[in-house]
């Protein structure tokens, strides 16, 4: 990455993020520009990060990819001025604004302009991020080994080989945090219910789930199997894993994801 300029238009969390990122992977500070309307944003990014910041002109004319990092209500009028201000042919585009589809970006944006669609979720702001990405057609190896690496600069990213399931992604990890908080949160009033102190009960909470995925990542074993292998038979686990089974948890997990998955569609049309 160090020998393409990478310029973000929208300096917000996620941007932030994806610079501070692409930083602690070596990527110089001189080839990464920012713009944004809001101009105390760029100046704390100059002043904390030492890039290069300015208007959308001057950050899109030595691009070699630019990262569109607004909000998706104004998509359509950002990208109408930002078309005839890119330099280079063979620009790639990166999305990461939820619900808007590479056909919007492409026709906003030029049929011929290579794009990737981008589904990051708010652990990219710890580092821990997952990424689903789409690219249309026009994208070649070398647009998509960029596009990787910069989104997995702040965790994982993984391609998808059609964009509709940029939907069951914004429905997996796109909106999967809420729902391991929900269980956290869950966890720490039933603690608390049963007398432990609240301030405990949070931490306890909170580093059971930090454990259990670091485990999962770090394990060669798929995920059934970890859990059976703290499910003693007769034990304590086997019965909270019986009452979550006769209340229809997996089931319960698979509604709640197909709920996301229709919004998410919804949203994009």
């Amino acid at each position: 990455m160090n020998n393409r300029q990478i310029a973000f238009i929208g300096a917000g969390n996620m941007a932030n993020s994806l610079i501070r990122g692409l930083l602690a992977k070596d990527v110089a500070a001189s080839h990464i520009h920012a713009s944004d309307i809001d101009s105390d944003k760029l100046q704390s990014l100059q002043t904390e990060c030492g890039i290069q910041t300015g208007d959308t002109a001057t950050v899109a004319a030595v691009a070699d990819v630019i990262i569109l990092a607004v909000k998706p209500q104004v998509m359509a009028q950002v990208c109408a001025a930002l078309k005839p201000l890119i330099a280079k042919p063979d620009c790639l585009v990166i999305s990461i604004a939820a619900g808007i589809p590479v056909a919007s970006l492409a026709q906003w944006l030029g049929e011929e302009r290579a794009i990737v669609r981008c589904m990051p979720n708010t652990p990219s702001l710890v580092g821990a991020g997952a990424t689903g990405l789409y690219a249309n057609a026009n994208c070649n190896d070398d647009h998509k080994t960029l596009a990787g690496a910069i989104m997995s600069a702040v965790g994982i990213a993984c391609w998808l080989q059609a964009e509709k399931d940029i939907d069951t992604v914004t429905a997996l990890s796109g909106s999967g945090p809420a729902y391991y908080f929900l269980m956290i949160e869950a966890m720490e009033k039933a603690a608390v219910a049963m007398g432990l102190a609240p301030d405990v009960a949070r931490q306890l909470s909170i580093q059971t789930a930090l454990g259990a995925g670091k485990l999962a990542a770090a394990s060669d074993v798929a995920p059934d199997e970890l859990r059976r292998r703290v499910t003693s038979p007769g034990g304590t686990t086997e019965q909270a894993l019986l009452s979550f089974a006769n209340q229809g948890f997996e089931s319960t997990v698979a509604n709640a994801m197909l709920a996301a998955q229709h919004r998410a569609a919804e949203l994009a049309k």
